[in-house]
């Protein structure tokens, strides 16, 4: 072996490093030979106790080697003077192996020869080679001979192996490990940047930052100035010395006055810091398990908050709009109760949808929520009272009634008015017609002009008293449907029943006087009637003739006149069929017209041909035939308007009809085709085969062909909104209702979002559970194989039949029964007697995986605590994260134990607390 420096790094170049440690990472390894080949390109050096200042032929000083070997060799009672005089003989080489390994070596030689020396030298190369490492173009000649390069190669291959390549942070090792551990460590101090080990290093912060995170009372680090590096420097290095045992291997001045220090010296140094304070590690560790616990356990109380304010905004719309859909308080008209109508349908169309979807929501997250807390082992959710999933479901379903009894009422309301306008109009039609035409008549039967007639006019005024007794006859009847009229107004709580009432009270108190003056009259002229001579027949055939005519015109001019209301084609097609079996009846009625006529034309030719002066009036009658002729030509006025309005009636409801088979047509293909689909989910949600996300893909893809076929309701909408405004009640081309359609739309749209959400669910049981995809196929398939009727739940039985397939010791013996009734009770802890396939799924990965602890996390908060049973608050802000350190002492109990101090806190109850096990 050459001990010339150019033959050496010859051989270092062509063996690619100055070690190769078998089992190693191959970077490693590079790692470790960049840096011997560094190490041997150093000048020869010297060093000595004290200060440990290492003086080179180069003139500069460098005292971390000598320093770093003395801190290991003063614990068996010993140091060097001089690296290249003091390894020599082999003896502190072997002693300094020994130290830092833990391990004995071979017995040295105590001989003084050259051979002794060698054999020594040996025994700690070997000793080094058996660790790993591969040591090249080092022999221990070279070592023996006092070479300063070779002996310094060699010691710094001793630091790597020992102090530095057991470094790992963050799955790093060797320098890159120990960089990133000085960078998280003083990651929090202002004027820190670790991005080397040279000049990231001169100010001397970093060093004191190191401490200062580990040991905040022995450095004042905001007291601390950048621009003074000397001061900060040899602060570290003293306290460093004083307190933690880390001897002074650098030399400040020389760190301060260098361009660029010494990477291999600071690295050894701050190799010493690293393991000096790796029991920090450990809380670390322990820190990074309660964020990640308290951070779960966080975003599980903002799930329940959003859950809770969420299902309060519902609640309080329910709350709110039950009281409005049960007020059942009647409108005077039928323009108030149809804007009602109107103000329901923008309730259905604008306002109930986006809650349909908010309910729904609430479902998925409560479900959600509840998979999460099993998930990470926290007990199930319990919203407060009267706020659970069961509440809002039965204020959905009253709400629901509301609505369902209110359309209906509002719908029947419109009826009732419509009726009740129809009826007012009828008896106000008819009460107008009786008061014309008893008008006068009250004076008439007073007046006593029989006590001055004459016979002729006394038989006269007998007969014209008859004709008023008929004629009073016929209008019986019509006094008698005004009071049925207003019987049913009172009865059908008619708002303006008061005025009705008392105009009917009216006609009928003046028909009984009428009543009781025509008898009086009847029985004064029957007392005078022997005085009574002839009277002429054919007026008073005229007139008994002529008053029923006259009834029959006005009774004709009332119906053609007469308001009708219709629903449908078939009602108005009879009414149409009773006008045309009227209008027969008229050539009868004109040829009585004409006889009538010619009664009192041939009453005038006798009475001309016998030259008897006639007063010009019948005094029987007062219908004359210029009365008869006027009715008579109205009643012809009036057939053809009535033909017309009969016409333009069974025009609407052919165009009504129309509506009802449009919206018929559509409605039997989205009802069928609504309910098809919730029948498809079904057997996709037990059918299902491919990867979770396989399903989850499907699953929404089917969601989206659900949600494309929209327009077809929106074209259904429209279609009932023209149903609505036209006032159409039935239907009979079809026996879907919009509200049926509404109600399966909202189910379908339910149903594919909790479908979806089931596999989600699945999704992060598995992912967080660990579950392969195969085992689950494998938990499906053993459900579904059991699940005959493919309701998507098991019976006890059928369970108990799949726990026994996958290999559970539940056969019917008593062992067998207890183990079974204690996976029933974990399954089905609501005693339903069915075992859901998310309740399984749950239940097989408790079975089958690992989660966070009460147990595992109190001993993390000890491990921060230094094994005391209490922790305080500066404990807790040194070591976690400031949001999570308040989380913790926000909530923390005061520690109660005999070795409390001031400020304890009780991380005991409190990690129980976050499992359930106990009350915070």
């Amino acid at each position: 072996m050459s001990r010339s420096g150019d033959s050496c790094q010859n051989t270092w170049c062509s063996a690619r490093g100055s070690l190769e440690a078998p089992g190693l990472p191959h970077g490693l390894c590079l790692r470790l030979g960049l840096e011997f080949a560094l190490v041997r390109s150093w000048p020869s050096a010297h060093i000595h106790a004290g200060p440990c200042r290492w003086r080179g032929s180069a003139g500069h000083g460098d005292p971390a080697v000598g320093a770093w070997c003395n801190s290991h060799l003063r614990k068996a009672g010993t140091q060097i003077e001089n690296i290249d005089e003091d390894f020599r003989d082999g003896l502190k080489l072997m002693l300094l192996l020994e130290v830092i390994s833990g391990e004995r070596l071979p017995k040295p030689e105590r001989g003084k020869m050259r051979v002794h020396k060698i054999n020594n030298v040996n025994k700690a190369l070997d000793f080094i080679a058996s660790k790993g490492v591969k040591l090249v173009s080092i022999g221990a000649e070279e070592i023996v001979d006092g070479n300063a390069k070779m002996t310094l190669g060699m010691i710094w291959t001793i630091i790597l192996r020992f102090a530095i390549q057991d470094i790992s942070v963050e799955e790093t090792s060797a320098k890159e490990g120990l960089l990133l551990w000085c960078q998280r460590k003083t990651a929090p101090y202002k004027n820190v940047n670790v991005q080397n080990f040279h000049i990231s290093w001169k100010d001397g912060l970093a060093f004191n930052a190191l401490i200062h995170r580990h040991r905040p009372e022995l450095i004042e680090y905001d007291k601390l100035r950048k621009d003074d590096p000397v001061t900060n420097l040899n602060n570290a290095f003293e306290v460093a010395e004083k307190y933690l045992d880390i001897p002074k291997m650098l030399d400040a001045e020389d760190i301060v006055g260098t361009l660029r220090p010494d990477e291999k010296a600071i690295m050894t140094y701050v190799s010493c810091f690293y393991h000096a304070f790796s029991g920090a590690q450990k809380a670390e560790t322990a820190a990074n398990r309660i964020c990640k616990v308290l951070a779960v356990n966080q975003e599980n109380e903002h799930l329940m908050e959003d859950y809770e304010r969420l299902a309060s905004d519902l609640l309080e719309w329910i709350r709110r709009t039950i009281p409005w859909l049960e007020d059942r308080v009647p409108q005077k008209t039928i323009q108030e109760m149809q804007q009602k109508l109107e103000d329901f349908r923008d309730y259905r169309r604008v306002h109930k949808p986006p809650k349909v979807q908010e309910k729904c929501q609430l479902e998925i997250n409560f479900n959600t929520l509840q998979t999460k807390l099993r998930l990470s082992n926290r007990p199930a959710f319990m919203p407060s009272e009267g706020r659970m999933v069961s509440d809002i479901n039965n204020g959905w379903q009253h709400l629901e009634q509301a609505e369902k009894g209110y359309e209906e009422w509002l719908l029947n309301e419109i009826r009732r008015l419509e009726r009740l306008d129809h009826l007012a109009e009828k008896f106000r039609q008819k009460a107008s017609i009786h008061e014309a035409w008893t008008d006068g008549k009250e004076a008439m039967l007073k007046h006593r002009d029989y006590e001055t007639a004459t016979l002729s006019d006394i038989k006269a005024l007998i007969r014209k008293h008859e004709a008023f007794e008929s004629d009073l006859a016929a209008h019986q009847d019509r006094v008698e449907q005004i009071a049925a009229i207003a019987q049913e107004l009172n009865e059908l709580d008619y708002y303006d029943s008061h005025n009705v009432n008392t105009r009917c009270q009216k006609i009928c108190d003046q028909w009984d006087a009428l009543g009781s003056l025509t008898q009086s009259r009847r029985e004064a002229l029957e007392k005078t009637e022997k005085q009574l001579e002839t009277i002429d027949q054919l007026h008073l055939e005229y007139a008994k003739r002529a008053a029923p005519f006259n009834n029959w015109m006005e009774s004709a001019m009332e119906d053609l006149q007469d308001m009708f209301i219709v629903h449908t084609i078939e009602e108005i097609e009879g009414l149409i069929s009773a006008h045309d079996q009227f209008k027969s009846t008229l050539p009868d009625a004109d040829r009585e017209r004409e006889a009538i006529l010619a009664i009192h034309k041939e009453a005038q030719r006798i009475a001309e041909s016998n030259h008897i002066k006639l007063s010009g009036s019948n005094p029987y009658t007062t219908v004359t035939p210029q009365i008869i002729n006027s009715k008579w030509e109205k009643v012809q006025q009036l057939v053809p308007k009535r033909d017309h309005a009969l016409l333009e009636e069974q025009s609407k409801q052919q165009s009504n009809e129309h509506l009802r088979r449009q919206f018929a047509s559509q409605a039997n293909i989205v009802g069928p085709w609504i309910q098809t689909k919730m029948e498809e989910i079904g057997r996709i949600s037990i059918e299902m085969n491919g990867t979770l996300e396989d399903q989850l893909n499907h699953l929404k893809r089917y969601e989206r062909s659900i949600v494309d076929y929209k327009p077809n309701l929106d074209l259904l909408e429209q279609q009932h909104q023209l149903i609505q405004e036209a006032l159409i009640f039935d239907n009979k081309h079809t026996n879907y209702t919009m509200e049926h359609i509404r109600v399966g739309w909202e189910q379908l749209l339910t149903t594919i979002a909790r479908t979806i959400n089931e596999v989600e669910n699945q999704i992060l049981t598995r992912d967080a559970k660990g579950i392969s995809q195969e085992q689950m196929q494998e938990f499906r398939a053993s459900f579904n194989h059991f699940d005959k009727d493919h309701g998507g739940a098991l019976g006890p039985e059928e369970f108990k039949a799949c726990l026994i397939s996958l290999g559970y010791d539940v056969e019917n013996d008593r062992q067998g029964d207890a183990e079974f009734n204690r996976i029933m009770s974990v399954v089905d802890p609501n005693h339903s007697g069915l075992v859901t396939f998310q309740a399984f799924i749950d239940f097989m990965s408790r079975e089958t995986t690992d989660t966070d602890t009460a147990d595992q996390v109190i001993a993390s908060f000890k491990v921060l605590a230094g094994d005391k049973n209490f922790i305080t608050a500066e404990e807790l802000r040194r070591e976690l994260p400031p949001d999570q350190a308040e989380y913790c002492i926000a909530r923390m109990a005061p520690y109660q134990g005999p070795d409390a101090v001031p400020g304890a806190l009780d991380y005991k109850s409190f990690s129980t607390a976050l499992y359930g096990e106990s009350d915070l």
